[in-house]
């Protein structure tokens, strides 16, 4: 049995580093990742590549290029007219075609706009779902939120991509924490709710160590530590209370913890210091065919 990973990077944006550190004030977060001169932070857009035997599972798709140029240019999308995400999963030799399940944690643009085509291939009328061969794997809080979304949300999702889900005939639906029978059975999940209602985070267990997916839960290394949110966050106070549940788990058990939105680390394990505050260890910057 191979179980392996890959971090996939996707198009990369830049976003206010006000909004991402919540209630950490700039003289704080500023130390941790150097804002541009509109305040904005550097973040990646990365999909975690699963290869279990021959089957190949994609955690999430990045922000892709389907923005106009107008709203590309307001959430700092990078390279907006290339799909950064095919690009690279290409240059592993991988064609989205061999893609049998991409699982979305949660449906915001910027975790799974890189299922639509381009901005220009939109305008030029192709309007098809990238990974034709994959089952799309969505939890059914998250769909449900996605399609009747808070007005303080609403903007993040895109509505052509949730008809497009729903007319694919190869959307599934997980309820909570269960496992779908089409699933390999080293796949589990962690629901939370702090970000968005029923965000899920996949959890691979391999042959020597476990990896989790942390999604929006814990966005890169400076939201490791309990009590850094992020204003996009619907419960911040839940959120801690959710993180500190998963590092119960994944501290003993030695789990690498893998950052979507990361500028520099792909993933880490965890270490509690002699003030109990959580850190890293072991930080990964780039992570291709790592055996689990």
């Amino acid at each position: 049995m191979s179980v392996k990973i890959s971090a996939i990077e996707g198009n990369r944006q830049w976003l206010d580093g006000g909004a991402m550190f919540g209630n950490a004030p700039r003289p704080v977060w500023e130390k941790w990742l150097a804002p541009d001169s509109l305040g904005r932070i550097p973040l990646a857009c990365r999909a975690l590549l699963i290869e279990i035997d021959s089957k190949k599972l994609l955690c999430e798709t990045g922000i892709g290029a389907f923005f106009e140029p107008k709203l590309a240019e307001r959430f700092g999308v990078e390279n907006p007219s290339q799909h950064v995400l095919l690009e690279n999963l290409n240059r592993l030799g991988v064609s989205e075609d061999e893609i049998d399940f991409v699982i979305l944690s949660h449906l915001h643009f910027d975790h799974a706009g890189g299922l639509l085509p381009t901005f220009e291939q939109m305008q030029s009328g192709n309007n098809r779902l990238h990974f034709p061969n994959a089952k799309y794997v969505v939890g059914s809080e998250a769909w449900t939120r996605a399609q009747n979304p808070h007005s303080r949300d609403r903007a993040s999702f895109i509505p052509d991509l949730i008809e497009a889900l729903k007319n694919s005939r190869r959307l599934v639906i997980v309820d909570g924490e269960s496992h779908p029978e089409v699933l390999p059975q080293h796949i589990k999940f962690f629901v939370s709710h702090g970000h968005t209602p029923g965000q899920m985070h996949t959890i691979l267990k391999g042959q020597n160590s476990q990896v989790v997916f942390a999604g929006d839960l814990v966005p890169g290394v400076p939201w490791v530590h309990l009590p850094i949110t992020m204003g996009y966050d619907r419960y911040p106070e839940l959120l801690i209370d959710e993180k500190a549940k998963l590092y119960q788990e994944a501290l003993p058990g030695h789990w690498w913890v893998f950052f979507t939105h990361d500028p520099k680390t792909v993933m880490a394990q965890l270490k509690k210091d002699e003030k109990g505050r959580y850190t890293v260890v072991n930080d990964q910057v780039k992570v291709e065919s790592f055996a689990v």
